[in-house]
């Protein structure tokens, strides 16, 4: 009897390890690895984080219109490139003509009468540099225009630096926001509310908004 016993209690053992191995094993079902998940989250993380405010701001300091390139908002590009385009153009134009007046102003109110490229210039008016009346005129216009060309060139270098600093800071922005994601279902709801006014309960609504 106790060797039957023995016997039978052998082979549901056997049986119970034989079913637990199996299932162990079945096709389709895989034990997690937690080395695999802690490394899956790490991906999963560094893609959310891989879009970086800091690399748009280098890239942008660097060069300007590269930190744009990097956010993918390239309709930017022909905006600010326009605006450096524009103010590098008229800071070589006023510094041409705040040089030009420079040396005419220098040349007319200095005593050698060989030097005379004042008589070059095109300014409005006909002018008889033998009458000393005229002469005095045409040097306050002239001094007038130098200092005018001198104010607008140092004008477009401060509105280029402008330009440059928010080229960086439109890149920072947009990189910031670049993973930020807004509902399409935007929904204005109004709710009842009760409220308390000098000691008196009130009903009235409340408005949600969600987005």
């Amino acid at each position: 009897m106790n060797r039957k016993y023995i016997i039978l209690s052998v082979f549901l053992w056997f049986f119970i390890q034989t079913g637990y191995a199996q299932k162990e094993n079945t096709p389709g079902q895989r034990i997690p690895d937690k080395n695999n998940i802690k490394s899956d989250t790490i991906v999963a993380v560094d893609q959310e984080s891989e879009h970086s405010p800091r690399k748009a701001t280098i890239y942008s300091a660097v060069f300007p219109g590269l930190g744009q390139i990097y956010n993918k908002k390239y309709w930017k590009l022909p905006l600010l490139y326009g605006g450096f385009a524009a103010l590098i153009y008229s800071i070589n134009m006023n510094n041409n003509y705040y040089q030009q007046y420079k040396s005419a102003y220098s040349d007319i109110i200095d005593s050698d009468p060989t030097t005379k490229s004042y008589e070059e210039l095109n300014i409005e008016g006909s002018w008889d540099f033998t009458n000393a009346s005229e002469i005095e005129q045409f040097t306050s216009r002239l001094s007038t225009a130098k200092e005018s060309s001198l104010r607008y060139r140092n004008l477009c270098i401060i509105g280029t630096i402008v330009l440059y600093a928010a080229n960086i800071l439109d890149a920072s922005v947009d990189a910031n926001f670049f993973n930020f994601n807004i509902s399409d279902d935007i929904t204005l709801n109004w709710v009842p509310q009760s409220s308390l006014c000098m000691n008196r309960e009130m009903i009235g609504f409340q408005c949600v908004l969600k987005f």
